[in-house]
């Protein structure tokens, strides 16, 4: 069967993963994937065009974006916090960030 593809549509959620096994045809689209998943239709709150980002083993991709045989789909959940903002404001606070989560040791120079 050369002329199809077998792919897997992920999405996860707080507590599990769902993840969807299909056979598509050869040459079809991330976005085709996802719709024969039936993924939109389960879980309703996924927005692709504007809060869930989706990739292909963790490289984001657009939904034109043609599939391979045996590609990972994946549907990203939208950032509860932006990790930029966060680091701004804790700049703005005062707090010192550090590496490595251990106490400063004074007197080196």
């Amino acid at each position: 069967m050369s002329d199809s593809i077998r792919v897997e549509v992920c999405y996860a959620l707080r507590d599990r993963q769902e993840v969807v096994r299909l056979r598509m045809p050869a040459g079809c689209t991330v976005q085709q994937a996802i719709e024969a998943s039936g993924i939109l239709q389960k879980h309703p709150e996924i927005d692709l065009g504007k809060a869930n980002k989706i990739g292909v083993f963790a490289k984001l991709v657009k939904g034109e974006a043609t599939l391979r045989d045996q590609d990972r789909v994946e549907i990203y959940r939208p950032l509860i916090a932006d990790p930029k903002e966060v680091r701004r404001k804790r700049a703005e606070e005062g707090k010192v960030m550090k590496k490595g989560g251990g106490p400063a040791e004074e007197g080196l120079a």
